[in-house]
């Protein structure tokens, strides 16, 4: 296996936590980062072949005369975005 050095920089508390959890696991700090990192490595490797596998069944068409038939009301009470939180990401 190829290796390669990278330096990480980390927030102390990350640190010490990862410390922590490596040897709760038994293992070096290193190899706990090199698999948590391989680890999300290959979640997002899974999402990306999912959504790509998606895209090829999707049918805009038919998304479209869904999106057409849903009724004209308004959304429930749950639904709604309270003001105070539209303000804070720049909607009115």
């Amino acid at each position: 296996m190829n290796r390669s050095a990278y330096p990480l920089k980390l927030p102390v508390s990350i640190k010490r936590a990862a410390e922590r959890l490596a040897k709760e696991d038994g293992v070096s700090l290193n190899q706990w980062i090199a698999v948590a990192v391989a680890q999300k490595v290959g979640v997002a490797e899974t999402a990306n072949e999912f959504f790509a596998r998606r895209k090829e069944k999707a049918n805009p068409k038919q998304l479209l005369d869904y999106l057409r038939s849903a009724p004209d009301r308004a959304p429930d009470a749950c639904d709604v975005v309270p003001q105070q939180l539209k303000r804070k990401v720049g909607r009115k």
